[in-house]
Parts: C-alpha cells; sequence; structure tokens
C-alpha cells in the first residue's frame, strides 16, 4: 500500500509524509471502485479538491465525465436550474430547454464542493437523487434518472449546520457514508518545508529566477505558524518571497515580516448577544453603524408621510420635524452638518419642509450604499479578490456576496 500511496501522490501531485494524509489517500483508493458516497471533510485550503479527482480517476466511471461543483459560488435562485437543468419558459430569462450537471454527467462522477452552502430546498432535491437516482427539471413534471456518483467536501462544522437548521441530518447521512477527513497544515509541521520547496521551486520556473531557500530561523517560524489559511496561504507566502525579496536566503526576520501577526491567528469566541461594548472591530463598528443609520432613515421616512398627511395647522409635527432632521445628521456625519445642513434655517412653507426632508433621506440612502461597497471592496483587497474569504470576513454568505458583486458592478 505504501508504495501505491506513493504513486498516488506522484500522480496527483500531493505533497506530504503526514500519517493522516497518507490514510486519506488510502481510503480515497479503497473506496474509488465502488458507488459509494464521500465526504470529504476539512478546513479551507487544506487541499480537498484533490481526492474527488483521485475516487474519480481511480474508478470504473474514469472515462465519462467528472464536473466540479462550488454550491457556494452559484446564486440562490439558479443553482436549482444549474444541478438539475431546467426547461423552456420555466422562468425569466429562460428561453431555451437547459440540461443540467447531474443530467450531463450521467455516469460519472460530480463534485459537490461547499455542499454545506446549499439551501434547504436544493437540499431536498439532492437528497432524492441520492436515494434513487431521480431528478425534475426546473419547470417540468417529468421524472428522469441519472446515474451518477457523487463526491462532496465541505469546510463547515456539519454537525452545527444541523443543529442551527441549515442542513439537513438525512442529507448529511446520505453524504457521509465514508467520511475522509484532511488534517490543517498546522498538524503537519514535517510537510510545510516540503511544500514550501516544491511552490518555491515552482515559482522559480514560472518567473524566471533563482529559487528562493529558507535558513534554520526561518524553517522554525514557518513549522510553528498557526497557518488558518493552510496550504493556500503557504503559497501565497511563498510567492510572494520569490517576487519581492532581492536575496534569495531567507531568515526569520524576513518571513516574519510576511505573517501576519501570531496573536491575530488564535480564533475569537464571540457572543450572539452583543451590546455597545462589544463591537470593538473595525468591521463591527461599520456594520453598527450602518443598521444605526437605516433605524433612523426609517423614523425620519415616517415622520415624513406622517407630516404629508397632517392638516396645514398642525405645527407640532412640523416643528418634530425641524428639530429631528439636524439632530439625527449631527449624529450620523458630523461633516454633512457642518457643509450641508443649517440648523437654524427658516423654511417659508411645509412644501420646503418635505422637500428638505426627502433630499436627506435621498442623500443618506446612497451614503449607506456608499458604506456598503467601501467595505465590500476592501474585504475583496484584503483578500486577494477570494469571495468566500472576503464573504467569511463580512460576516455574509458567499452567495449575499456574489449578489452584491453583480449589484455593485464590481470588476474583480
Amino acid at each position: 500500500m505504501n508504495t501505491e500511496i506513493q504513486n498516488i501522490k506522484q500522480r496527483f501531485q500531493i505533497i506530504g509524509v503526514h500519517s493522516g494524509i497518507d490514510r486519506a489517500i488510502e481510503k480515497a483508493v479503497r473506496v474509488s471502485p465502488t458507488d459509494i458516497t464521500v465526504l470529504v471533510t476539512g478546513e479551507s485550503g487544506v487541499g480537498k479538491e484533490s481526492f474527488p479527482k483521485i475516487i474519480h480517476q481511480l474508478s470504473h466511471r474514469k472515462h465519462n465525465k467528472f464536473i466540479a461543483v462550488n454550491c457556494g459560488a452559484i446564486p440562490e435562485g439558479t443553482i436549482d436550474s444549474e444541478l438539475f437543468g431546467h426547461e423552456k419558459g420555466a422562468f425569466t430569462g429562460a428561453t431555451t430547454s437547459r440540461s443540467g450537471y447531474f443530467e450531463v454527467a450521467d455516469g460519472g462522477t460530480i463534485f459537490l464542493d461547499e455542499v454545506g452552502e446549499l439551501p434547504l430546498t436544493t437540499q431536498v432535491r439532492l437528497l432524492r437523487v441520492l436515494e434513487n437516482g431521480e431528478f425534475i427539471r426546473v419547470g417540468s413534471s417529468k421524472v428522469q434518472k441519472t446515474n451518477v456518483r457523487i463526491v462532496a467536501a465541505t469546510n463547515l462544522n456539519m454537525g452545527d449546520a444541523i443543529s442551527k437548521g441549515k442542513f439537513r441530518e438525512d442529507l448529511f447521512y446520505r453524504l457521509s457514508t465514508v467520511e475522509i477527513k484532511i488534517p490543517p497544515l498546522r498538524d503537519r509541521k514535517t510537510d510545510i518545508i516540503l511544500l514550501f520547496r516544491k511552490f518555491a521551486s515552482d515559482f522559480a520556473k514560472k518567473y524566471n529566477m533563482p529559487t528562493v531557500r529558507l535558513d534554520d530561523d526561518s524553517q522554525r517560524i514557518l513549522q510553528n505558524y498557526r497557518w488558518n489559511g493552510n496550504i493556500r496561504q503557504l503559497k501565497n507566502i511563498t510567492e510572494q518571497l520569490s517576487v519581492l525579496e532581492k536575496e534569495r536566503s531567507i531568515n526569520g526576520q524576513m518571513i516574519s515580516s510576511y505573517l501576519p501577526d501570531p496573536k491575530s491567528n488564535l480564533p475569537a469566541l464571540i457572543s450572539e448577544n452583543k451590546n455597545e461594548s462589544d463591537f470593538s472591530s473595525e468591521r463591527e463598528i461599520l456594520y453598527k453603524i450602518l443598521f444605526d443609520m437605516k433605524k433612523d432613515l426609517n423614523e425620519l421616512k415616517k415622520l415624513t408621510n406622517n407630516l404629508k398627511k397632517a392638516s396645514p395647522n398642525d405645527r407640532e409635527k412640523l416643528d418634530e420635524l425641524e428639530s429631528f432632521i439636524p439632530q439625527k445628521f449631527n449624529d450620523i456625519d458630523n461633516s454633512k452638518t457642518e457643509n450641508n445642513l443649517i440648523v437654524n434655517e427658516t423654511f417659508e412653507n411645509k412644501n420646503d419642509k418635505y422637500s428638505f426632508a426627502e433630499e436627506i433621506l435621498e442623500e443618506e440612502t446612497l451614503s449607506i450604499q456608499d458604506k456598503e461597497l467601501e467595505l465590500i471592496i476592501k474585504a475583496l483587497e484584503r483578500n486577494n479578490g477570494r469571495r468566500k474569504a472576503a464573504a467569511k470576513e463580512l460576516g455574509i454568505s458567499e452567495r449575499t456576496l456574489y449578489r452584491k458583486i453583480k449589484q455593485y458592478d464590481l470588476e474583480l
């Protein structure tokens, strides 16, 4: 088996001597000849995508299609169509019928990456495929059959997802007939240097430059680092060192400058019941500001609507609006108050107040959108355009981030 594992590593470019990796490969080899459904688990960036390829290539399905689907990257409104297909006229824009992945991959293998992100309605459809191989196109009533082997992967704690009602328990047990767990990089200390050397050699060839090498101190730092981003993060650091450093011998001081503060890598437990003093991070503070602004805008809209319905003699509501507008704008944005608002301004008639209030509503709505756009752009820049990592930082799902990127027409 050891020789076979070594051959698999060479064929699929898997680097490492850790026993956890060897065990994962051994499991993949053993289940390949069967049609057993497999669930690959592990943190983001550990290399889960290699194991479905191993299973497919060593199976009797290897001459048929292998389709990899990132479930977290497909918008919720279209994922059923992508997986199961749709009929002409099933929804707006469906000008022709379309075959889904389960129809196209008949006889082959489908890899459902980030399966934990599937909507509950799609989970029901997937469960039916797993139970009897049947599916129905969107907009159709005709039951179709498919002979597809499913390999899924997730970085979520499925127990938590099930307890929170985000993932069906029966589907989980169907998917995890065999579970292959990939260990995180921080548990594979002996593999870290091997991986660095492989990446350094690859980047040296790619950029036509000498290979960077680590001294003893830098090796110790890499092996003791937490590596929250796992292999993906290590590869990113290696590429930066290869391109940016003039010296080809990397010491401890040089490598430390490319690694985030180790203290920031410790996991933080955040209570779901936050009070005002809990918003310590920049992201949380900005989101709290946005939520407060939305609340203020709703109050202002309500006052404006009441004022429009009021009689000309209803001075009480008029005065209330007059005092409310400058006060809220002082709270939301002092610079706007100084530049755009004259607190003691006198209005000649009630219509001026209507116009002023509506102008403020429109202006602040745009302000909220600007702040949201700014947060999204910064998160994407900090994560080098990786949507999944940016969505995690923003505290939203990847599908929501995908919709926001389309809404603001961001070019990545």
